[in-house]
């Protein structure tokens, strides 16, 4: 399994190679690491590292003509943005939809926020229930009741990009980067913490969550 497990998931042939058996292929080893460090990168707010090691990984699977797997880490990357409230239209797996399979479309489509409940099945397991939620407090509830901390920040992004984020879910998307020391999305999320505090007219919770902003963009920075 990778370091942060890949939200986008089943990318099971890749990441066979934490098993035993006979020896892995070089590309998945490679391919392996280099994901491992691309994410990593990518919410530490490291964009260069991250674009270097992508390109790596993605060589590295392209050269075994493997379309879904390419699909599936394109998927992968654009789900790292979402866990940090960085949206756009994924343009590396838009290159390759006419290829994807349904699970594939379906989970661009929750990324997007464009899914519907009937797209839950096709989801990754941990995203499921986020999906197939009745209101926006159940939809908090799944978010919480998801154990791996990236997962849980895509569907927290998902959600909020959905329109159906509660205060519950900014609270588990702050604290699920602050403990993994994700600087990104954790200022990111603080953000929509801060501008939310702000449009209530609560000027002391805004000053203190841009206390705590200021906190970790000078560390990124001393970095």
């Amino acid at each position: 399994m990778t370091r942060f497990a890949l939200p986008a998931l089943a990318v099971a042939a890749l990441l066979a190679a934490c098993g035993g058996g006979p020896r892995v292929p070089d590309w998945q080893m490679n391919a392996k690491q280099s994901l491992d460090r691309a994410q990593s990168a990518y919410l530490s707010g490291k964009d260069q590292i991250e674009k270097n090691e992508f390109v790596r990984a993605r060589e590295q699977i392209a050269g075994t003509g493997k379309i879904d797997l390419v699909i599936r880490i394109e998927l992968a990357r654009c789900a790292t943005r979402v866990a940090s409230l960085a949206f756009g239209d994924c343009p590396g797996f838009e290159a390759l939809r006419a290829d994807a399979a349904p699970a594939d479309i379906a989970y661009a489509n929750y990324l997007a926020g464009r899914a519907t409940p009937a797209d839950a099945p096709l989801l990754p397991e941990p995203q499921r229930a986020v999906l197939a939620a009745g209101s926006d407090e159940a939809a908090a509830a799944a978010v919480a009741g998801i154990a791996d901390p990236l997962s849980k920040l895509v569907a927290a992004g998902a959600v909020f990009r959905a329109n159906r984020a509660t205060p519950a879910v900014l609270t588990a998307a702050v604290d699920t980067a602050s403990a993994q020391g994700w600087r990104r999305p954790l200022l990111a999320w603080l953000n929509v913490q801060a501008l939310r505090a702000e449009k209530a007219g609560d000027s002391a919770e805004a000053a203190r969550l841009r206390r705590r902003m200021a906190l970790v963009e000078g560390q990124q920075a001393g970095s």
